[in-house]
């Protein structure tokens, strides 16, 4: 807390007077995060062409993870509930994904391939984030495949 009030220019009873302890401003900056992401997300999928949605989407989610790593990991973060932003407002980001997979797989399988992409692209990231990409070969070119393999696999899913 010290750091933080440092880093805004106030002394630390000043901070204290608007946020309780560690835990309110975990939650805070989470909060904030998750605004910032709701935001990126609701413009990446305003297309009105759902497989166009889910590329810009994944790909707007892509660039926002790379530019704010550390808020992103502090979504994701082994923290007490107090800390975390709301789950209700987490899981609310992914409304416009699944509106866009509902047109293209139907809608028995809509929350599915929502979750799949979700899975998919949060794995992609965090590996990106940890270095753990070992190989060699563009992870442009990797991250762009994996859009299409599962864009191709939520269309033929439809047909079942």
């Amino acid at each position: 807390m010290r750091a933080v009030a440092d880093a805004v220019g106030v002394k630390g009873p000043s901070l204290y007077k608007r946020i309780p302890d560690r835990a309110a401003l975990l939650r805070i900056v989470a909060e904030g995060v998750t605004a910032d992401l709701e935001r990126t997300l609701a413009i990446a999928a305003g297309s009105g062409d759902p497989g166009k949605n889910i590329r810009s989407t994944v790909l707007a989610y892509r660039a926002f993870v790379h530019a704010n790593p550390n808020g992103y990991r502090l979504l994701f973060a082994d923290l007490p509930a107090e800390s975390l932003p709301d789950p209700g407002r987490l899981a609310s980001l992914g409304g416009p994904l699944v509106d866009a997979t509902r047109q293209i797989a139907g809608e028995p399988a809509a929350l599915e391939a929502a979750r799949t992409v979700v899975a998919w692209a949060h794995g992609f990231v965090t590996m990106e984030l940890v270095g753990a990409f070992r190989l060699e070969g563009d992870l442009d070119t990797a991250f762009g495949f994996g859009i299409e393999a599962i864009l191709d696999g939520i269309g033929r899913s439809k047909a079942r």
